[in-house]
């Protein structure tokens, strides 16, 4: 037997050997396919409700008043805890990065305590259903749903449906009289609408709250002004309305803003930086309890870069020597009617942001300009990388200093994330050495290490107090006030002390600012 006849023995002896195990282990049947149960039709809609979670508490509860207020069954799932975190590692597949833990492990803790609470598996089964967003991209999001079925099997949950509606799918992935959740233009309106008034409700609030005289007057106000918004919402009224009264609730909180604050801006990982929970160590709550303002990041920008993305896609594709047939392209498809739509769609959602804005008593928040954020990072980070925010937590933080938006900013990225730790770590490093007057963190969360990541932020946030503290005297000496001075003419001034009211951005403090108002 020569060389390659000794060969072809060895394979077909290891070919028959794997093929024996495979039987043995169940493996040699056909490609697994995932049973996914999403059977919802317009007959069950009025003993099904729909779970809602995973944003802050204010978009939660006033999306979820929306969805009743279109005729939907609808309840608001508490915000994720530890609880959640080990429900989530108890039933998930293993190396998950934890918004997935939070989020799955918040679903099955809130069906395991309706069973434990003495309802059956089958009525959950039959009366629940979590709706939930879909993507793609190099990270976990896009299998999020898969981990969602994944954990409701294993803990005894099979069967129970979760609904996903594409971030980029638009309002025409579900149409038909027959289907119990229609993803059309009702839908989208109610949910956008929700969202925007949520995000100027929560924009206000941590406007006010590090300047509160009465500790706690915000919260007990942002409280009233949830409740009016659902009340209305679930009436199907006009969030505007609502909003209108929410004014005169607001109006009500007492404000000094004489004393320099810190601004801390917390941008990263979506969910990271929207959750108010354990799944990020409550970082605002944090960093409002050491004394510093925090500029969140609204969904509103998330939603104008969507509408960037789309547009600087189809710009690129229409430089093609012929029109792609790919699922986005353009074959069949008129791109300058397509561009009109998206420039539509921004001005209606940046008009509609600004309505509800001023409603509120918000007046003063610019919201950014993505093809100024585009510009200010495509040469350290390519705008066409995806994944994540993208280009997009590069372009904000040049933004934030060159601009003196804030006195500090926080990147927040789950542990293992691929897109926000190659942001974060990597491109942000260079950023830092370029304006290296920048105060920037990176943090990772991996739902424990609360110590540690406080204990890093407090380190960084002095810093950020001396910067303040410096701006705040370089106002003084400009204008020739002195400090008691400035602080008797603004107890004498009812127009200094209002709530609304917001001195011209100069720099990043917002007592600085208030110094320059003064002494003009």
């Amino acid at each position: 037997m020569n060389e390659n006849d000794i060969q072809d023995q060895i394979e077909k002896e290891l070919a028959a050997f794997a093929n024996e195990q495979a039987k043995e282990l169940g493996l040699h049947t056909e490609q697994y396919t995932e049973d996914v149960h999403t059977e919802f039709t317009g007959a069950q809609r009025p003993h099904t409700t729909l779970l809602v979670s995973g944003l802050t508490l204010a978009h939660d509860q006033i999306a979820t008043a929306a969805l009743r207020g279109i005729g939907y069954q609808a309840v608001m799932i508490d915000c994720p805890d530890q609880e959640a975190l080990q429900f989530g590692k108890e039933f998930g597949n293993r190396g998950q990065c934890s918004p997935t833990y939070f989020t799955v492990g918040n679903l099955v803790k809130h069906l395991t305590h309706l069973r434990d609470g003495g309802m059956s598996t089958e009525d959950i089964i039959d009366k629940f259903i979590f709706l939930t967003a879909g993507a793609c991209g190099p990270c976990r999001f896009g299998t999020y749903v898969t981990e969602y079925r994944k954990a409701l099997r294993d803990a005894g949950f099979d069967g129970f449906r979760v609904l996903l509606f594409q971030q980029q799918g638009g309002v025409k992935q579900a149409t038909g009289d027959e289907l119990g959740l229609k993803i059309n233009a009702e839908f989208g309106v109610a949910i956008v609408t929700a969202l925007l008034a949520a995000d100027v409700v929560n924009l206000l609030g941590y406007r006010l709250r590090p300047y509160e005289v009465v500790e706690g007057s915000t919260n007990l106000a942002i409280e009233e002004c949830k409740g009016i918004l659902e009340k209305r919402l679930e009436k199907g009224g006009s969030p505007f309305l609502a909003l209108l009264q929410c004014r005169r609730v607001m109006k009500r909180v007492k404000v000094d803003r004489s004393v320099p604050k810190p601004v801390v801006s917390v941008i990263g990982e979506f969910w990271a930086m929207t959750t108010e929970g354990d799944g990020n160590h409550h970082l605002q709550e944090f960093l409002e309890r050491e004394g510093a303002e925090v500029d969140i990041q609204p969904l509103t920008n998330w939603i104008l870069f969507m509408i960037w993305e789309n547009r600087h896609d189809t710009l690129e594709r229409m430089k093609l020597r012929q029109d792609d047939v790919a699922r986005k392209g353009l074959d069949g498809k008129d791109p300058t009617k397509k561009l009109w739509g998206l420039a539509v769609a921004e001005r209606a959602i940046k008009g509609l942001f600004q309505s509800y804005a001023h409603a509120i008593g918000l007046y003063g928040h610019h919201l950014p300009d993505m093809n100024e954020i585009a510009s200010l990072a495509k040469d350290t980070y390519g705008n066409d990388v995806r994944g994540g925010e993208g280009h997009m937590e590069v372009g904000k933080l040049i933004h934030f200093v060159e601009d003196k938006v804030n006195h500090m900013t926080v990147s927040v990225k789950p542990f293992g994330c691929m897109p926000s730790s190659g942001v974060s770590d990597g491109v942000q490093s260079y950023i830092t050495t370029k304006w290296p007057e920048a105060i920037f963190l990176p943090i990772e969360i991996t739902g424990d290490a609360e110590v540690n990541v406080h204990s890093r932020v407090q380190m960084m946030l002095f810093k950020a107090r001396q910067k303040a503290r410096e701006e705040f005297e370089v106002a003084l000496n400009e204008t020739g006030l002195d400090e008691s001075t400035f602080r008797s003419r603004i107890k004498g001034s009812r127009r200094w002390r209002r709530a609304f009211w917001r001195p011209a951005h100069k720099v990043a403090g917002a007592a600085a600012n208030l110094v320059y108002a003064v002494g003009d």
